[in-house]
């Protein structure tokens, strides 16, 4: 938004100067991006009026011209801009002036024809960039009155940057308004009147587009001059604000759109066919725009049409066919209230961005459309002349949006800024944002007027109250320094615990994304429930991740491929699951290793990490938990993407805490990897609980040993015979040990032995040789029943 200072002065009083006017709109949230002075060096420019002209005698570009500037006697002027002729007016120039680009002026001769001053253009004099030839000023303007002084100067441009939550400070009275609140004082904006009614002009008006256009409102202006000039001020204000005059009727609806904040469009009411309608394009249809485009319409798209055509796109750009031009004598005035939903996004979908788009999908106040009508009709008929019919339209009140009342809690209020300020303070302030305020026991309520859209709750409330009261006066706290620290608790182990053993063990953390491919999740069949995100940075990071392997393979291709043949990696983090009414996420650990077993070295001879290894390091991390008995793993039930012959759960007093093993080659094809990559995955909140050490007496008794070895099937895993047998001896069975294993010939297909030795001890006695018998016998006893063993002979 670019505005002239001199202008928001005139609208309200602003009791500081360029500097502090400046300071405060960018306190406050309308931040100032650019100020561009105007008129600061013009002393000795005056205007002047060119009496007589004659060429050159030696150059065929040049005039002679006799310029009076209200001396005692005409000036001759050396000029070669291509508009300079007799009875033109534009600033002069005198000679000992000193323009803003740094020119001196003084007497010269060019060409041999003296020449005593200098007639300028706008790009000059630094108050416009046009530099096509000669200012013309208004031929009405006075000889020899100061130029600063005709075109109101010095004053500034100003550019502020808004936030998409401030539209209504898209317009002056919006702009006013707020500055009005700011420094509490006085707003001078008058509400224009009804403009007296001398035609009889109509055109029915119909809403065909729902929600989207609830009102809809224009006026027929019959018999205008469309060659009337634009009045040097308007001309003026159009420039510091960022726009070039063009004509009588597009100058005007560009400035009340800049002195309102509503968007306005003119027809040629002679090239419309019967009534207007505000109705969705169809399918492929086609317009040319007012730059030349032409554009294919889909329904989305919210048009202006007659009859007969599409005649423009709704809150974006007038149509060709139906525009005004300098033959247009009837125009028909429009001003309308769009939903933003209805204009938001269409613009850039057909490469455009206009000042009218660029409002109306922010939000413009749906009770302008009536007084900014009212204005340009007024401005129309003062400026071009003709007569202003009845005011038109139709509008759907269900479909205006009504601002609700806001409630705001001294208590909160004070809580959330830091401070206290006074209630008659915060009554003030929200009064002078024109909000209607009811004083209640705990606060205020408000009710925001037409044109804050963005005031919808407490915060809301909250916000201008600070804002206008000043970001400054929020008092300054260093912290106390005092911080509650939180005990991590002993039965906890702390991921950085389960981080630093597999890093001791040869592993190196890694950090993947949270997000992953579709695709990817498909090869690894977890493509179930899982939570996809509704705006993803690209295709290859649109679903959030259900577990930590898919993306720690990644890595551990990507190492591969940079030559590290031995690859040791393992991440800590949160995976995520559909779940009923949100997402589920939970914690895991998941480990890969690749390669080599060991780094190379000359002890031992090489060879390829196995199932045993990955299992050794898991239960170094296993052994944290203080609780030796609770681990188990067996091969049942494995998910599809471990190879089935070298894979196992990994349980917890039954509980399935997690899988370990090598990947299904089916998988490892897939993902272009070589074989014998093995993966490990737990689940954190199984794995975290830790069994709390107590300290025990050493017996005093002696241990006694027993050896066994039994014959059993092939199928049943060492972690089922050990089972077995210390549910059957108990506290009296000290250790279990395994330390033989024996497959072939004597056994027969499928069967195996195993030998093991069990320690035998009693905290109260000493065993006998007839206690550690009897134990010997119910393990075996024990074993025949539950594992169908037998005693090996």
């Amino acid at each position: 938004m670019k505005f002239s200072e001199k202008w928001l002065r005139e609208l309200v009083d602003i009791p500081a100067d360029r500097d502090a006017l400046l300071r405060r709109l960018t306190m406050a949230g309308l931040e100032v991006e650019d100020v561009e002075l105007l008129g600061e060096s013009l002393d000795g420019v005056v205007v002047g009026e060119i009496v007589a002209a004659e060429p050159h005698p030696d150059a065929d570009r040049l005039q002679v011209c006799t310029v009076e500037a209200g001396l005692d006697a005409p000036l001759q002027i050396v000029c070669g801009a291509p508009n300079a002729r007799v009875g033109l007016k534009a600033p002069l120039a005198t000679v000992g002036a000193t323009l803003p680009g740094g020119i001196k002026i003084k007497k010269a001769k060019l060409r041999g024809v003296e020449s005593s001053g200098m007639l300028c253009s706008a790009k000059e004099l630094g108050v416009d960039s046009d530099a096509s030839g000669l200012m013309e000023l208004p031929a009405d303007a006075r000889t020899g009155a100061p130029f600063a002084e005709l075109l109101g100067l010095p004053d500034a441009a100003i550019e502020i940057g808004l936030t998409p939550n401030r539209p209504d400070c898209l317009g002056m009275w919006g702009l006013a308004r707020d500055v009005a609140a700011q420094f509490d004082s006085t707003l001078k904006i008058e509400p224009p009147s009804a403009v007296a009614i001398d035609g009889e002009a109509s055109r029915e008006v119909r809403l065909d587009a729902g929600a989207d256009c609830p009102r809809y409102l224009g006026r027929i202006v019959e018999g205008i001059d469309p060659s009337a000039p634009t009045p040097l001020w308007m001309a003026e204000r159009l420039r510091r604000a960022g726009l070039r005059p063009i004509s009588v009727v597009v100058d005007v609806t560009n400035y009340v759109m800049l002195e309102t904040g509503q968007p306005l469009h003119a027809f040629d009411n002679d090239r419309l066919q019967g009534a207007i309608v505000v109705r969705h394009a169809r399918d492929g249809e086609p317009l040319t725009l007012l730059d030349g485009t032409e554009v294919t319409l889909t329904p989305e798209f919210l048009l202006i049409a007659d009859e007969a055509a599409p005649l423009a796109v709704a809150g974006i750009m007038g149509g060709l066919a139906s525009s005004v031009t300098d033959a247009t004598r009837n125009v028909f005035l429009e001003s309308a209230h769009f939903a933003p939903t209805a204009i938001s996004g269409r613009a850039r979908k057909l490469g455009l961005h206009t000042d009218a788009s660029h409002r109306f999908e922010r939000g413009v106040d749906p009770e302008l459309p009536r007084q900014a009508l009212e204005r340009a009709s007024a401005l129309l008929r003062e400026l071009a002349g003709g007569k202003a019919g009845p005011l038109l339209g139709a509008e759907r009140v269900e479909d205006l949006p009504v601002r609700e009342v806001v409630s705001l809690r001294r208590a909160r209020l004070e809580r959330v800024l830091g401070l206290r300020i006074e209630d008659t303070a915060v009554h003030r302030m929200l009064e002078a944002l024109q909000c209607e305020v009811e004083d209640t026991a705990d606060g205020w309520r408000a009710r925001p007027p037409s044109h804050r859209f963005d005031i919808e709750r407490e915060e809301d409330l909250i916000e201008e109250v600070i804002r206008i009261h000043g970001y400054e006066h929020i008092p300054t706290h260093a912290p106390s320094g005092e911080l509650a620290l939180q005990a991590d608790p002993e039965g906890r182990l702390k991921p950085l615990d389960l981080g630093l053993q597999l890093a001791a063990r040869g592993y190196q953390e890694a950090i993947c994304m949270a997000f992953v491919k579709a695709e990817l999740l498909q090869d690894w069949g977890l493509d179930a429930d899982t939570v996809a995100l509704a705006n993803p940075l690209s295709a290859d990071l649109a679903v959030m991740r259900p577990s930590l392997l898919p993306g720690l393979i990644e890595a551990l291709r990507r190492n591969r491929a940079r030559q590290q043949s031995r690859v040791r990696l393992f991440e800590l983090g949160n995976v995520f699951k559909a779940g009923a009414d949100a997402p589920v996420e939970t914690a895991e650990l998941a480990l890969v290793a690749s390669g080599a077993a060991h780094a190379e070295q000359w002890g031992q001879p090489s060879r390829a990490v196995d199932f045993h290894d990955l299992k050794g390091d898991l239960e170094s991390v296993l052994a944290l938990c203080a609780d030796p008995q609770a681990w188990s793993f067996d091969a049942e039930a494995l998910p599809h993407w471990l190879h089935p012959g070298r894979g196992a759960r990994v349980l917890r007093d039954g509980k399935v805490a997690g899988y370990i093993g090598e990947l299904h080659p089916r998988l490892t094809s897939a993902l272009d990897l070589d074989a014998g990559v093995l993966v490990g995955q737990l689940h954190l909140p199984i794995l975290q609980p830790r069994t709390l050490p107590h300290a025990q007496p050493v017996s005093r008794y002696p241990s006694v040993r027993r050896d066994l070895a039994v014959e059993l099937s092939d199928t049943v895993s060492w972690g089922a015979v050990e089972a077995c047998v210390r549910a059957t001896l108990g506290a009296r069975l000290a250790q279990l040990l395994v330390f033989d294993r024996y497959a072939g010939k004597g056994l027969g297909d499928g069967r195996k032995s195993l030998a093991m030795g069990l320690i035998l001890q009693d905290a109260s006695r000493t065993l006998t040789d007839e206690d550690a018998d009897q134990c010997v016998a119910d393990a075996l006893a024990a074993l025949e029943r539950d594992c169908m063993a037998r005693l090996r002979g």
